[in-house]
């Protein structure tokens, strides 16, 4: 069920010198929405999910997260970013650390979990995704899938409100992909806001509520799956998938 509004963006910007990766970008991410960012190389796609919680500070424009414009210096970023999941295309995880260490270092450092607490509930979070017997493993005893899933729950440990998704199959073996949006689908399926940047058009079709469409640098065009790969628009859409399907 797609509900509040949770991030609302107004004319974002920004810009690497003379180049101009976000030019004017408006949108609204809805509780329970899974907005899947489509869109060539060098489209702004993943500089606008950089800039939903200030990896990458924007030119200009605003971001509301939550009712609270995160833009604004006086705001203790840090804090918001704790309600916002993200996972990359590596996979960041401290590699002298076991997996479960891992995932229990922030609910204990920021969230300041009990260490019961937050073992038992990373322990539960592994279940899910079938890796509780790696929890005493280091990651380079991990597969690259086996470490985005990880990555993932790593990230759910914090309990966030979204979750980010930055490409996270394009540094994966294609036999690992599978394993990692299957665990994103039940994510989704559990009513979890994500935005998700991925080339991965089956998942888009399939999952997504929204496809998001940018090219330059400007969202081109928004459509539920079924409209948008049935019914393109613009010429730039159409070109795209005529390249990608």
């Amino acid at each position: 069920m797609i509900g509040e509004v949770l991030i609302k963006v107004e004319n974002l910007s920004k810009s690497f010198g003379s180049i101009k990766a976000l030019d004017g970008v408006d949108a609204e991410i809805r509780k329970g929405d899974v907005a899947v960012i489509i869109g060539p190389s060098g489209s702004g796609k993943s500089t606008f999910l950089r800039c939903l919680n200030l990896l990458e500070v924007p030119t200009g424009g605003k971001i509301f997260f939550e009712g609270t414009d995160i833009t604004d210096p006086r705001v203790d970023i840090n804090k918001h970013r704790q309600k916002m999941g993200m996972v990359f295309q590596q996979f960041k995880l401290f590699p002298h650390m076991t997996v479960l260490d891992n995932m229990i270092l922030s609910p204990i450092k920021v969230l300041k979990q009990p260490r019961e607490q937050a073992v038992r509930k990373a322990v539960e979070l592994l279940e899910r995704v079938g890796l509780a017997d790696r929890m005493n493993a280091y990651p380079s005893q991990l597969s690259g899938g086996q470490k985005q899933r990880i990555a993932i729950v790593r990230a759910l440990c914090m309990e966030p409100d979204v979750m980010l998704f930055d490409e996270p199959t394009s540094a994966l073996d294609p036999e690992m992909v599978g394993e990692v949006l299957d665990v994103m689908r039940k994510l989704a399926g559990s009513g979890m806001t994500m935005v998700v940047v991925t080339h991965e058009m089956g998942f888009a079709r399939e999952v997504g509520t929204r496809i998001i469409f940018m090219d330059e640098g400007k969202i081109v065009e928004e459509k539920s799956p079924s409209e948008l790969f049935s019914n393109p628009s613009s010429d730039r859409l159409k070109a795209f998938l005529a390249k990608v399907l």
